[in-house]
C-alpha cells in the first residue's frame, strides 16, 4: 500500500531525532511544505508517543527480534508498536501502515513482529517497569540522588502529554473550557492547538507553562522600572514584564529566535527593546544599569521533558557540567547589570542540581543577598520552596491538574 502521509512524517521526525540528533520542533519545521497541518499534528503525536515510551516499546519488541534491524526498519516497528499499544489504532491499520514505511527487505519482518505485538504486546507492556525503562539510566540516578523516591513520580509524569498552558494579557478572559490555576495560568487539554483558540489572532494570550511563568512573577517588576530580560526568546517572560508596565530590554543572541520574539510581541500588541547580542559582552557595557534583571539561562532542559520528549534521547551526562559552566558565566554577567537596591532572578528549566541549587553559593559570592521566595508569592506551591528560599518545581507537582515543568528559580538583591 502507498505510504500514509501522517506515518511518513512521523517516520521523518523519529529519524531526525534518534539518528541525526535534531530537536523535535526543529524536525517538525523541516518537514516538506506540502504536508497538511492535520498530518503534521498527527505525526507529532505519534513521534512524541514513541519518544516518551521508547524504552518500553523497545522492550516489547526485543523478544521478537533475533538481531537489531536497520534503523529505518526499527523506526517503522516503533511507530507500529506505539500505535498498537499506546494510541488505540486498529491493528490492521497500524500493521499495514508500518509495513509501508519499512524498506522492502524488512517488510515481512515488520509485518510478522507487529502481528505478534498486536496479540501479545498489551500484556507484555503492562508487566514492564515503564518509568525505569523510559528514563535513561544516568538521569534516573541523578534524579534519585537529588529527589529520592520522588524520582518515580517524576518519571511517570514524563509519560503523559503536557496540557496547553496560557498566560493571559491583563484584562483578557480565559478561553472557554480552561482551568484557571492558582498562579493565574489558564490550562487546556493536551493536544489543544493554540492557533485555533478564539482570541489568539487578537493577542489575548500566549503559550507558557505554569512553571515558566514563575520567574517573571517573582521578579515583581514595577511600572516604569528598567528591566533586562536575558536569553529572552521566545518571549513569554518578556511579555509578562511588559504587561507589568516595565521598560523591558530583551536580549537574545540568536537572530532567528529574536525574530520570533518580535513576532510574538507584535501579536500581543506589546513593545520592548530587543537587542540581538551575546549577553556577556553586552552586559559588560551596561553595568549597574537595571533595577531588575531576569536570566532564564540555557540549560539541559530536563525539566521540560513533558513538552519535549526528545530531550532524554539528545542529552548526555557530559552536557550538564558544560552547560553549568555557561550558566555560571551568564550569572556573573547578569549580576553586574543590577543597580544598587535592584533584584536579580536566575532560572533554569532543568531538574539537575548542578544547573540550579549548586549556583546559589556563586550568586552569594558576587555580592548579592538572597531574597527568599515567600509562600504567598507561589500559591499552591508552598512545598516547592527550598530550605535556602529558592523555588524548585517538578513535573509531578500539581499532578492531579496535569503537572508542570521542572524549574529552579532563585532571587537575590544588591544591597
Amino acid at each position: 500500500m502507498p505510504a500514509n502521509p501522517t506515518r511518513s512524517a512521523a517516520f521523518s521526525l523519529l529519524s531526525a531525532v534518534l539518528e541525526r540528533r535534531r530537536g523535535l520542533e526543529e524536525a517538525l519545521d523541516a518537514l516538506p511544505g506540502h504536508i497538511q497541518p492535520r498530518d503534521r499534528a498527527a505525526a507529532h503525536r505519534i513521534a512524541a508517543a514513541v519518544l516518551r515510551r521508547l524504552g518500553s516499546i523497545d522492550a516489547v519488541l526485543e523478544p521478537y527480534l533475533r538481531r537489531a534491524p536497520s534503523p529505518p526498519a526499527l523506526q517503522a516497528l516503533r511507530i507500529g508498536a506505539a500505535e498498537l499499544l499506546l494510541l488505540g489504532t486498529p491493528p490492521h491499520a497500524a500493521v499495514a501502515t508500518a509495513v509501508s514505511l519499512a524498506p522492502k527487505p524488512f517488510a515481512g519482518l515488520v509485518n510478522a513482529v507487529l502481528r505478534k505485538v498486536a496479540a501479545e504486546g498489551p500484556a507484555a507492556l503492562e508487566a514492564l517497569d515503564a518509568p525505569r525503562l523510559d528514563t535513561p539510566a544516568w538521569l534516573w540516578s541523578a534524579w534519585h540522588a537529588a529527589y529520592g523516591p520522588k524520582v518515580r513520580a517524576i518519571a511517570e509524569a514524563h509519560t503523559r502529554p503536557a496540557p496547553l498552558d496560557l498566560s493571559l494579557v491583563p484584562g483578557s478572559a480565559p478561553p472557554e473550557g480552561a482551568e484557571l490555576l492558582p498562579n493565574g495560568t489558564a490550562r487546556l487539554a493536551p493536544g489543544t492547538r493554540i492557533t485555533e483558540i478564539p482570541g489568539f489572532a487578537e493577542g489575548g494570550f500566549w503559550a507558557q507553562d505554569a512553571a515558566a511563568s514563575l520567574p517573571a512573577r517573582l521578579l515583581a517588576a514595577t511600572p516604569g522600572e528598567r528591566v533586562a530580560d536575558l536569553c529572552a526568546a521566545p518571549g513569554g517572560k518578556t511579555a509578562q514584564l511588559v504587561a507589568a508596565g516595565a521598560a523591558v530590554t530583551a536580549v537574545e543572541k540568536d537572530e532567528r529566535r529574536a525574530t520570533r520574539l518580535r513576532e510574538n510581541l507584535a501579536r500581543l500588541k506589546m513593545t520592548a527593546e530587543v537587542a540581538v547580542a551575546d549577553v556577556i559582552p553586552w552586559a559588560a557595557e551596561r553595568r549597574g544599569g537595571f533595577g531588575a534583571v531576569l536570566l532564564d539561562a540555557p540549560c539541559t532542559a530536563t525539566g521540560t521533558i513533558r513538552r519535549h520528549p526528545e530531550v532524554p534521547h539528545l542529552r548526555r551526562p557530559r552536557d550538564v557540567p558544560k552547560l553549568a559552566a555557561t550558566q555560571a558565566a551568564l550569572i556573573e554577567a547578569a549580576a553586574g547589570l543590577v543597580a544598587p537596591g535592584g533584584r536579580l532572578v536566575v532560572a533554569t528549566c532543568s531538574l539537575q542540581p548542578e544547573e540550579g541549587e549548586e549556583h546559589l553559593a556563586r550568586l552569594a559570592a558576587l555580592g548579592l543577598t538572597p531574597d527568599p521566595v515567600r509562600a504567598e508569592e507561589v500559591p499552591g506551591l508552598e512545598d516547592a520552596i527550598t530550605p535556602a528560599g529558592a523555588l524548585r518545581t517538578r513535573p509531578d507537582l500539581w499532578g492531579e491538574r496535569g503537572g508542570m515543568d521542572g524549574f529552579f528559580v532563585a532571587r537575590f538583591r544588591r544591597g
